[in-house]
C-alpha cells in the first residue's frame, strides 16, 4: 500500500461497497485509517461480511454501513446527513454502485443482445443506477463539500471499447454519460476546492458483473483482480491529487502513469 498521512481519518463514502470493486476499495482504504461509509442495495451475506471486516480494522466508531438505493434522492440525502452526523464531514465520494448487462441477459458476453431486444424494465434499472445514481449521490454530498471548501468525487467507469461494444447497451452508453458528466461537474466546481475524476480498471474484473463461468474472462481475453484499483484509489482520495480535476485514470496502467506523474498537473486527460 502507498502510505499517505492525509488518509488518516479522511471521511470516505463508497456506494456499492459491499462486493466487487467497491468491497476491495473499502477494505484497502480502511487499512489506511480512513473513516468509512459504504452502501449496498440489500443486507446480504456480502454486506455483513464487509461490515464485519471493516469494523475489525477501523472499529465501530469509524464505520457506517447503510442499505440505500443510490437513485433515490431522499435516501442519498439521508445517507449524507448520517455520514455528517457520525464523522462531521464528507471528504470523498466514490460513485461505484452500478448495474451490469446480466440484467439484460446472462449470456450477454457470448451472445450479444440487440438494444431493441432488451427488456425495458431491466434497461431502466441499469440507467437509474448508473446514470441517476451518481447524480443523486453527488448532489447529496456537494453542499457539505462546498461548505468545507474541500472534496473529491471519483466516478468509476469502464473502458472506451465497452462503451460502444456490440450488445452492451445500455451499460456501455451509461458510462459514456457518466464520463461526460464528470468533466462537466469538474468545470462547475472550479475554484471551490472540489475535484472530480474518473477511475476505471482498464479491463474486465473478476466481479459479479460477469456471469459465473469456469473460463470467466473479458472481451479481450483477460480478467483483472479487483485489487487493480487499490494504488490508484489511494492516490485519488489523498492530498497527492489535490487540484487535479476532470481527469480519467486507468488503474491497469497505474505504474506507467506514476512515472509520468508530473504530466498530470498539465494534462489530467493523458490516461
Amino acid at each position: 500500500m502507498i502510505l499517505d498521512n492525509s488518509l488518516k481519518n479522511r471521511s470516505i463514502l463508497i456506494t456499492g461497497g459491499s462486493r466487487g470493486l467497491g468491497r476491495e476499495m473499502c477494505l484497502h482504504l480502511a487499512k489506511a485509517g480512513v473513516k468509512l461509509c459504504f452502501t449496498a442495495t440489500k443486507r446480504s451475506s456480502e454486506f455483513l461480511k464487509t461490515l464485519e471486516e471493516a469494523t475489525k480494522i477501523l472499529g465501530c466508531k469509524n464505520v457506517l454501513a447503510e442499505i440505500a438505493n443510490v437513485s433515490d434522492p431522499k435516501a442519498m440525502e439521508r445517507l449524507a446527513l448520517s455520514c455528517i452526523e457520525k464523522f462531521s464531514r464528507i471528504d470523498v465520494l466514490i460513485n461505484n454502485a452500478g448495474r451490469g448487462m446480466r440484467l439484460i441477459s446472462e449470456n450477454f458476453n457470448t451472445i450479444p443482445t440487440k438494444f431493441w431486444e432488451a427488456d425495458p424494465a431491466a434497461w431502466s434499472k441499469i440507467v437509474e443506477t448508473n446514470i441517476n445514481g451518481p447524480f443523486m449521490a453527488t448532489r447529496a454530498v456537494i453542499p457539505y463539500m462546498i461548505q468545507q471548501k474541500f472534496g473529491k468525487i471519483i466516478n468509476v467507469s469502464t473502458s472506451s471499447q465497452t462503451m460502444i461494444r456490440k450488445g452492451y447497451s445500455p451499460y456501455g452508453p451509461s458510462k459514456t454519460f457518466l464520463e461526460a458528466a464528470s468533466r462537466t461537474w469538474a468545470k462547475d466546481l472550479e475554484g471551490m476546492g472540489i475535484d472530480v475524476n474518473v477511475l476505471l480498471p482498464g479491463g474486465a474484473t473478476d466481479t459479479d458483473l460477469l456471469p459465473p463461468s469456469k473460463n470467466k474472462k473479458g472481451a479481450d481475453g483477460n480478467l483483472l483482480s479487483p485489487s487493480v484499483m487499490n494504488d490508484a484509489i489511494v492516490w485519488l482520495v489523498s492530498d497527492q491529487s489535490n487540484g487535479i480535476s476532470g481527469g480519467r485514470f486507468i488503474a491497469r496502467y497505474w505504474e506507467d502513469l506514476c512515472a509520468r506523474r508530473n504530466d498530470l498537473r498539465l494534462n489530467p486527460q493523458i490516461m
